[in-house]
């Protein structure tokens, strides 16, 4: 299964970078996140491996996180014609996902971010529920982005949201 989702945030890259590629940002913006802890590597380098952990409800997820792509590889005064990609390989139970995100300058004070995901299952019960729910993992990737927006341009936390 792959889809991909983009939104525009209404903010300059340089700060969209500077929140995006901060670790301690990301439980006020990734819903459900219990832990993000890189097990070798920094957080945010090439080849760094993270152990990550989210509970919805009763449900809890634990998957491997590999940063495999990061251009370029200093987020520092990045010119505005150079597009940013950020890939990263997720492995959980029964599921690969490669995500691929641009943060693209969109103009003054805007910045577009646009992410490529695909999904592979492992096992009969896995793919019946890729095939089944397929807007479940979109509406989830879309939720992501739309947390991170209202993050980045409002500090809307999503721990003290009641939705």
């Amino acid at each position: 299964m792959k889809y991909t989702t983009s939104i525009e945030i209404a903010l300059p890259r340089e700060k969209v970078l500077r929140l995006i590629a901060d670790p301690a940002h990301l439980p006020k913006w990734l819903r459900g996140l219990v832990l993000h802890e890189p097990v070798t590597g920094a957080h945010g380098r090439v080849g760094t491996t993270s152990r990550v952990v989210f509970q919805t409800g009763k449900h809890r997820m634990e998957a491997t996180e590999t940063i495999t792509r990061l251009e370029p590889e200093s987020l520092q005064a990045v010119p505005s014609s150079v597009v940013v990609h950020y890939d990263r390989e997720i492995v959980g139970a029964g599921m690969r996902q490669a995500q691929r995100d641009r943060l693209v300058d969109a103009g003054p004070g805007t910045t577009l971010w646009e992410s490529e995901s695909e999904f592979r299952f492992d096992g009969l019960l896995m793919r019946l529920a890729g095939l089944a729910m397929p807007g479940s993992f979109r509406k989830q990737s879309r939720q992501h982005m739309e947390d991170f927006k209202a993050f980045a341009e409002h500090g809307t936390d999503v721990r003290q949201t009641t939705d």
